[in-house]
């Protein structure tokens, strides 16, 4: 008889199975420590620096932030629903705490699980549950600034 160890097919598949999944997992957290700066979304209302300085608190302009739209600027989510009532709103998931990734057609995306919100942060699409929390935001100067 042989002294080799017997590899069955069920061992086989499950030692093929971690690997494919060690990869992937390896694969999956290279791309989020990515320092890339180029997105490869097509909205004109994603994430964006703002036009000027964020000196002294300022976000955004307000001309930057589009009516019955938003933009994320950092960790904030900027909306005007309608001209000059601007809101602001963590730009994390409420439902696994992904980082949302755009504004598109009204409302607020989550690019992990399909969660959708309004742009007064309340779900319009689960799998989230809990509206998005607020974030402090006023109109100075032409300018979105944190309150």
């Amino acid at each position: 008889m042989d002294d080799q160890p017997t590899v069955t097919r069920r061992r086989f598949v499950a030692g093929t199975g971690v690997a494919v999944g060690v990869t992937a997992v390896a694969l999956a957290v290279s791309s989020c420590g990515s320092d890339d700066s180029e997105s490869t979304t097509t909205s004109d209302t994603q994430a964006s620096p703002p036009s000027t300085s964020a000196a002294a608190g300022v976000l955004a302009p307000l001309a930057d932030v589009p009516v019955g739209g938003g933009i994320i600027v950092g960790d904030t989510v900027l909306t005007q629903a309608t001209a000059g009532k601007v809101a602001g709103f963590s730009a994390t998931c409420t439902h696994s705490g992904c980082k949302l990734s755009g504004v598109t057609d009204g409302k607020i995306d989550c690019p992990c699980h399909g969660s959708k919100f309004n742009l007064d942060g309340t779900v319009a699409n689960g799998p989230a549950k809990t509206s998005l929390p607020a974030v402090a935001v006023q109109v100075t100067g032409g300018n979105v600034v944190k309150a």
